[in-house]
């Protein structure tokens, strides 16, 4: 019997080496998700800790998290059983940023200028409310039930749809919001601030100050062969650049998001592993190369941050919307970008107008053509920054669908052929939530010519 009991001891102990073998080294990713997710929604959003440890934070892992909010210092913290305390501070302007201990918290630091138009124009022009418009070719009984199917029935949460948007010809004829969100709610659009970023450098091209097609202007890489990426090569994810996105382990995505003082340049100081233009691999390293790009296209650090608003941001009312920042200032291109749905879809309509808004060309119309191509290696899943249905990902929807998606299920659909843009915010991937379905309803409610 003593011997059993050795075994199961040794058993035992085997389990528990395994366990803190395997995980402790995911702690500091884990407390640091929930340091950042906990002072972003609060502070941003004004949701209480209970609301975002179950929503927000209801993901594997990251529920072992015990969080604080201080609201006098205006940050969070985060650590797993008392173990890899994080802790995220938020900033008016910047957004909470989650920190390590060399910060310095009392160092100055600049914000970007806002511009807040006020106008007595309806949405999306204006932030008055919208007139009501009923279209012929609508079957509004259809729409809405295809927009209520989205939402979990009272009680159940496996759709976990937060909000849904429909607007067609720049009107809104759908918007439905789960408890506790109404058009005011500013969501993270995670991976949505990706076609943010890549827009930005349409912007730039059309002022006639950059040319994606060149040679990305990046110093450390003129003398070896990673001299001849594009920057177009980095907005369609086929650069040849190492990188590994995988968020179930620790990775250079996770490394990168979580303890980086200077995101930018993570994918930057990767080897070359394959030749541009010919492999396809997603990357967030890229998008935030990009936003270092970005900051070195400016003389100061000041004009940078005022870019992103005054260029595209607020030129057209997404005034809610707030792009977060690393710890050395600048934009996370790849992940952080707030906004209200309402914003959001004003996005999805900036590309539905082919860049012009409201009379102003932002960005050239061929640029919406340009993001929305395939690029090689994507089986026509991807464009420039973009996703795409050129490949069929939505069967019952029109191939010239295109869409900024974030992770669990932030959408902004774009459908030119239709005149549509579709924005889904919630906390389910495609493997749970029935994208094509919903898009299915929702399309089907348009009568045929």
């Amino acid at each position: 019997m003593k011997k059993v009991f050795k075994y199961v001891g040794f058993a035992l102990l085997a389990v528990a080496f395994y366990i803190g073998f395997t995980t402790y080294p995911k702690l500091d990713l884990i407390s640091g998700f929930s340091a950042k997710s906990i002072a972003s929604g609060h502070f941003i959003d004004q949701r209480e800790q209970e609301v975002i440890e179950k929503g927000d934070n209801d993901i594997k892992l990251i529920d072992l998290a015990t969080n604080t909010i201080d609201d006098n210092g205006k940050f969070a913290t985060a650590s797993v059983y008392g173990l890899k305390e994080r802790r995220a501070i938020y900033r008016p302007g910047l957004g909470a940023t989650l920190i390590d201990d060399n910060f310095d918290i009392s160092k100055p630091y600049e914000v970007p200028n806002r511009i807040f138009v006020k106008n007595n124009l309806t949405f999306p022009y204006g932030n008055n409310e919208p007139k009501d418009t009923v279209f012929t070719n609508v079957d509004y009984g259809k729409l809405n039930a295809a927009v209520a199917n989205a939402f979990d029935e009272k009680g159940k949460i496996s759709k976990r749809t937060r909000s849904l948007l429909v607007i067609y010809k720049d009107k809104i004829i759908a918007e439905k919001y789960d408890t506790g969100f109404d058009k005011n709610s500013k969501i993270l659009g995670w991976s949505m601030t990706k076609s943010i970023t890549g827009t930005l450098f349409g912007i730039l091209q059309h002022q006639g100050k950059y040319n994606v097609n060149k040679p990305a202007p990046i110093g450390e890489w003129k003398n070896d062969d990673r001299k001849i990426i594009t920057t177009s090569d980095l907005l369609h994810m086929n650069s040849g650049l190492a990188w590994e996105e995988n968020y179930s382990t620790i990775c250079d995505a996770t490394k990168m998001l979580f303890q980086a003082e200077n995101m930018g340049r993570i994918q930057l100081e990767k080897e070359a592993v394959f030749k541009p233009n010919t492999h396809w691999n997603y990357s967030s390293g890229t998008t935030n190369l990009l936003s270092y790009i970005l900051r070195n296209q400016f003389k100061t650090h000041q004009e940078y941050l005022d870019f992103w608003y005054s260029a595209l941001i607020d030129k057209i009312g997404m005034n809610s919307m707030i792009v977060e920042t690393d710890m050395a200032g600048n934009f996370v291109g790849s992940s952080y970008a707030w906004a209200t749905t309402r914003d959001w879809g004003k996005f999805g309509l900036l590309y539905l107008n082919k860049g012009n808004w409201n009379g102003e060309q932002l960005f050239d119309a061929g640029w919406a053509e340009y993001v929305a191509t395939p690029t090689n290696g994507s089986n026509g899943d991807y464009g420039a920054h973009f996703w795409l249905n050129a490949g069929g990902r939505y069967p019952d929807a029109p191939k010239d669908l295109y869409s900024a998606n974030g992770f669990q299920g932030q959408k902004v659909f774009i459908i030119p052929s239709m005149d549509l843009v579709i924005v889904r915010m919630g906390l389910t991937e495609d493997a749970k939530f029935d994208v094509n379905g919903m898009l299915k309803g929702i399309l089907g409610s348009f009568k045929k010519k």
